[in-house]
């Protein structure tokens, strides 16, 4: 039986890199998401390329509803080999000293307790297998912080520091725990369209990646296991 990737927050950009990289590699791809619509497009996109691929509508600030929607993935496919978590937070960049507990407090699901609830739900298959891998899409201020950057920065931060556990309990295990910190924009993303319409050039100076060339490094990081994090691009001194 081929091996399945369970793409979570997929979308058009580096959800769909991902799942399109694994499938050249046999994997079968489950995609979670919230947007049935969006899910439906994918869906059709990637089947018309060869992909068997089927979507899951899930809302992932909702901890407590993973493991339904990881239930019906193993139903539908009958195993889960890797996960890539790579959700989208509302909300951007704000200052430090302004930020109110609540804003936090909002994201704090999504990107720490959900990345936990996943994890307990595929982690029994995995430790009888012997194999498994978690990826987790962060960015650059979850590994640098910045003055007037915070706000989800500190909830990746926590993500990481899990991440950094995880694969040291668990590597021993043959399980492969990684993130990937994108210090840059998308190309295609909402949030690369948002930097380039908005005039300011701070913004408009930052790199745009192709989610392909992301895509590639998550493949390198699951075949080769031999870090637990990729900034990409590299932060400067």
């Amino acid at each position: 039986m081929s091996k399945v990737i369970v793409v979570l927050g997929a979308g058009p950009g580096l959800g769909a890199a991902v799942a399109r990289r694994f499938a050249r590699e046999g994997f079968r791809v489950a995609l979670v998401a919230r947007r049935q619509d969006r899910l439906d497009t994918l869906v059709a996109e990637l089947t018309a390329e060869g992909v068997d691929a089927a979507g899951f509508t899930a809302d992932l600030s909702a901890p407590d509803g993973i493991p339904t929607v990881i239930g019906a993935v193993r139903a539908h496919f009958g195993r889960i080999d890797v996960v890539e978590y790579g959700p989208i937070p509302q909300g951007g960049f704000a200052p430090a000293a302004e930020l109110e507990p609540s804003e936090l407090a909002q994201g704090f699901p999504l990107l720490v307790l959900t990345p936990l609830a996943v994890l307990r739900s595929v982690l029994g298959e995995w430790k009888e297998r012997g194999d498994g891998a978690f990826l987790m899409t962060t960015g650059a201020t979850a590994v640098r912080p910045r003055a007037h950057a915070s706000g989800v920065g500190p909830l990746m931060a926590a993500a990481r520091n899990w991440l950094y556990s995880l694969n040291g309990e668990l590597a021993a295990s043959g399980i492969y725990a990684g993130t990937l910190s994108v210090a840059a924009f998308i190309t295609g993303s909402d949030a690369a369209g948002a930097a380039a319409a908005s005039g300011d050039p701070v913004l408009a100076a930052l790199p745009v990646v192709d989610p392909a060339e992301l895509a590639d490094l998550y493949w390198d990081m699951y075949t080769e296991r031999d870090r637990v994090e990729e900034v990409h691009p590299e932060l400067g001194s």
